[in-house]
């Protein structure tokens, strides 16, 4: 089975991702600053402290890896502010994957970042542009990164996360046409991504992701 690399895996949907890509059978090793808080103890999960913003520490991380989950944010403080963590990190990762000849990448971004922009509710617009536009406008620069690079990529695009249950009936919406706000759980979100490790339905999709 594909070795996974969880970038941003201590908490949120990185954390969710790894209980559930564990669960399914995968080798995975878990990448974030407080990696070795964690609390999962299995013998597939191997943890590794590293910054996603030092070139050396994403190198390390990717030997061994066939397959590589993104999953990086920022705090609810650090959003008045401009923000380039999204697209600095995307920055180094597409190179050390270039470097270690990984090819498969999903990474998630969110609702509203990218050509999804187009798709926010006239109404939600200002309120979205006030709180996350500084992270958007990194998260779109991510996408377009992604996108240009070589890789197999996939880009999921929750809508707003949810601390809930995990449900498999939900939609993923994959046209821009279909594309609208919505509520979903980061337990839904990573069990698509787990289902992305060997699928390869969705290479050079941006998607997504609601209730």
């Amino acid at each position: 089975m594909p070795r996974v690399l969880i970038i941003g895996a201590s908490k949120g949907i990185g954390l969710e991702t790894t209980k559930q890509a564990l669960k399914a059978g995968y080798d995975v090793r878990a990448f974030s600053r407080s990696a070795d808080r964690i609390n999962i103890s299995n013998s597939k999960l191997e943890k590794i402290r590293g910054d996603a913003l030092l070139s050396q520490d994403i190198e390390t991380a990717l030997d061994g890896v066939d397959v590589v989950i993104q999953s990086v944010g920022v705090g609810f403080s650090d959003l008045i502010r401009p923000v380039h963590l999204f697209s600095n990190a995307t920055r180094i990762l597409i190179a050390a994957m270039a470097v270690k000849d990984v090819k498969r990448l999903v990474s998630i971004t969110g609702f509203g970042a990218g050509e999804s922009k187009k798709s926010i509710h006239c109404l939600q617009r200002v309120p979205f542009k006030l709180v996350f536009g500084h992270a958007y406008q990194d998260k779109t620069l991510q996408e377009q990164l992604i996108k240009e690079s070589s890789l197999d990529w996939t880009i999921v695009r929750p809508g707003v996360l949810s601390p809930g249950l995990l449900t498999k009936n939900y939609k993923i919406l994959e046209t821009p046409l279909e594309w609208r706000n919505g509520i979903i759980s980061r337990r839904s979100v990573a069990h698509f991504l787990v289902h992305q490790i060997e699928d390869r339905v969705f290479i050079h999709k941006d998607l997504v992701l609601i209730n």
